[in-house]
């Protein structure tokens, strides 16, 4: 096959990466805006519900950071992702233990897994940076994401009641850090596609 005949094809790979990773920000903006939506609407008052979206949050990560893993080359490209799935799970599940003692457990259980996660979460962005582009809220959202986890450690060293609301600011983050991502990609896609017509 020439080079010229494999360009097309290399153009309508990436095209699809592109596509997919725009569908995939705005999938997880929506669900973050609307788990942060229903904890300070219905779940502050309903321990079970909360308890469910507690644990819900990681496994949830997992989910999409699996999904992701497989459209983008597979889990063996992609060991960050890779890693993020497997601590997410174990996260869902030590959120699962922590609950049945105390939710400033909880919250300690989640403030790990927000360190850990977010430095993944870095890694996947900057080794996607030449192949997709537009990655610098990643990037961010990754590093806040590792600050996050020491104030919610510390949080949960205080005095003060903790539980559902005291992630929420974390999960509220996260949902305008995807939703920047996304619409970053929408106008990076926008410009590239002036330049070829052009």
């Amino acid at each position: 096959m020439t080079m010229t005949a494999q360009l097309p094809q290399a153009a309508r790979s990436v095209q699809a990466a592109s596509h997919w990773l725009k569908r995939y920000y705005f999938t997880r903006f929506a669900f973050c805006a609307a788990w942060v939506a229903l904890a300070f609407a219905i779940a502050k008052n309903l321990p079970l519900l909360a308890a469910i979206m507690l644990v819900g949050y990681p496994a949830w990560d997992a989910i999409a950071n699996f999904v992701d893993a497989q459209r983008s080359g597979g889990l063996r490209r992609n060991r960050a992702q890779l890693l993020n799935f497997l601590v997410s799970i174990i996260t869902a599940i030590a959120v699962a233990v922590a609950l049945r003692h105390s939710m400033n457990g909880m919250l300690i259980v989640f403030g790990m897994w927000a360190a850990f996660s977010g430095i993944l979460q870095l890694a996947t962005a900057v080794g996607r940076w030449k192949t997709a582009g537009a990655q610098w809220a990643m990037i961010l959202s990754g590093a806040q994401s590792a600050l996050a986890a020491a104030f919610m450690i510390r949080m949960a060293q205080g005095l003060e009641p903790v539980g559902i609301l005291s992630i929420a600011p974390y999960a509220a983050f996260g949902a305008f850090y995807f939703l920047v991502a996304a619409v970053s990609l929408a106008v990076s896609d926008a410009r590239k596609s002036r330049h070829s017509a052009a």
